[in-house]
């Protein structure tokens, strides 16, 4: 692409084209994996709505790849692309709440963190993500899970309405009364359909939870997991948490010998009665001998942000995820294997928790299809040292395998990376010809392909 072309979507557009000659071109190009390294023709940081209208006509009409980046966590790094133009919202992070509606509009490079934060304002929130970096948008359209699933529901559960720049440069609102097709594609089919502007929420009343982090050694991981699982089947909904393998981390609560040693997690919180709480969490104190806890009073934004400082932009990383029917026994056995070789104190492999509200939802209700799952395993190797990337991606594809034959078929596409797109009409199950054919009738020639892509039905 010359400068020349370039430089007439620049004079459609209020934000700044960033091309390679631009001093900032290396930061702007980057995303949170730092395993990325592409070159896109030009980044803009879309100053607002008519600019990604400019935008995606521009690149249609000059045949470029559009990447979408919201918060920027893509694994597979689909915020940036070789060549293309890269639609960012950096700049574009406003929430406006509605406390009389009880619902909030959140601009597309929102982060949860930003959102939790407005929300917690008004003493509300909605189902959000794990980390406060990761991304509303991205989080939402491919389903959403957080620590309010069980009660709430999933992201794309709560989402009353979409703002879209489609293909053809129209913008449409996507709700349950304008464009209803294309708003049941928006809850879990990801970016295939358009650019989406703009997110609204309904939210519930949450503000201070009863929760925090238990951490025992690995070798407690059947009495844990087992506590686990049925906890699940019979605690209220007010109890999100999940059950994670990872490295001791180097906090406060957990003494220095246990630093870097094969540990297993229970995090996550309580949304009933506060004086309720401590009976809630006991059970998880008592299981197996406790290495560490940090369980109390703390405001939701806090949990949400729990694990921001020691996952920072710019860690490599590869994630893989299935959908499990349940914590069985024999998926304890694969995680106590697989954990004692956790490759990185930034590694992740947790077990969410989907059963309750989600599982409320029929499966067609929404493009989000494994409703009947009560288990979401994610796998996000991450690490600091490029020279590990062989033996790191080695370590979570073959525990991914092993998960894999304990499998419900799909998994979650927020934790899918570039090597699964064999994968996508799994993912979907039931609902993937209807996405297809909603693909082709808002985007027949694939222009928004830079993602898990469901390719147009003919």
């Amino acid at each position: 692409m010359n400068s020349s072309s370039l430089q007439s979507l620049q004079e459609k557009v209020r934000g700044t084209l960033i091309t390679a000659d631009h001093t900032d071109y290396d930061t702007a190009r980057a995303v949170y994996n730092g395993m990325i390294n592409k070159r896109p023709a030009a980044i803009l940081p879309v100053s607002q709505v008519a600019d990604v209208i400019s935008a995606v006509n521009f690149a249609r009409d000059a045949g470029m790849d559009i990447a979408v980046r919201g918060g920027g966590h893509s694994a597979p790094g689909f915020g940036t692309w070789d060549d293309g133009l890269v639609i960012d919202f950096v700049n574009r992070r406003g929430v406006r709440v509605d406390p009389a509606s009880a619902t909030a509009r959140a601009e597309a490079g929102t982060t949860w963190a930003d959102f939790n934060h407005a929300t917690q304002a008004f003493g509300l929130a909605t189902t959000g993500g794990i980390i406060g970096s990761t991304g509303v948008a991205g989080l939402t359209l491919g389903g959403g899970i957080g620590y309010l699933s069980r009660k709430y529901g999933l992201s794309c559960d709560n989402l009353k309405s979409a703002d879209v720049v489609t293909a053809d440069g129209k913008f449409l609102v996507a709700s349950a009364t304008e464009n209803e097709d294309l708003f049941w594609a928006l809850r879990g089919g990801t970016g295939n359909f358009g650019v989406v502007t703009s997110l609204e929420f309904n939210l519930h009343p949450v503000d201070i939870v009863y929760g925090g982090v238990v951490i025992y050694l690995l070798e407690h991981i059947e009495a844990v997991g087992q506590l686990y699982r049925e906890t699940l089947a019979s605690a209220p909904e007010d109890l999100g948490i999940f059950l994670g393998v990872h490295q001791g981390p180097e906090v406060p609560f957990l003494q220095a010998e246990y630093h870097g040693r094969p540990v297993v997690v229970i995090v996550g919180g309580w949304t009933g009665p506060q004086d309720e709480g401590p009976r809630q969490w006991q059970p998880f104190l008592d299981v197996a001998p406790v290495a560490g806890s940090f369980v109390g009073p703390l405001p939701y934004p806090v949990l949400n942000t729990l694990f921001d400082e020691s996952l920072p932009k710019g860690l490599q990383a590869h994630w893989k995820a299935e959908f499990l029917p349940t914590m069985s026994d024999e998926v304890i056995k694969v995680a106590k294997h697989f954990g004692e070789g956790v490759p990185s104190q930034q590694t992740a492999n947790h077990f969410y928790a989907i059963n309750g509200a989600v599982q409320r939802v029929p499966k067609d209700a929404t493009a989000f299809p494994y409703r009947d799952a009560d288990i979401a395993a994610v796998i996000a190797g991450m690490w600091e040292n490029p020279a590990h990337n062989e033996a790191n991606v080695r370590w979570v594809r073959e525990y991914s395998n092993a998960l894999h034959e304990h499998s419900a078929g799909g998994a979650y596409i927020n934790f899918m990376d570039a090597d699964d797109q064999s994968r996508i009409k799994d993912n979907y199950a039931g609902n993937y010809e209807r996405l297809a054919s909603i693909k082709a009738k808002y985007d027949p020639d694939n222009l928004f392909h830079v993602n898990q892509n469901i390719k147009p039905s003919a």
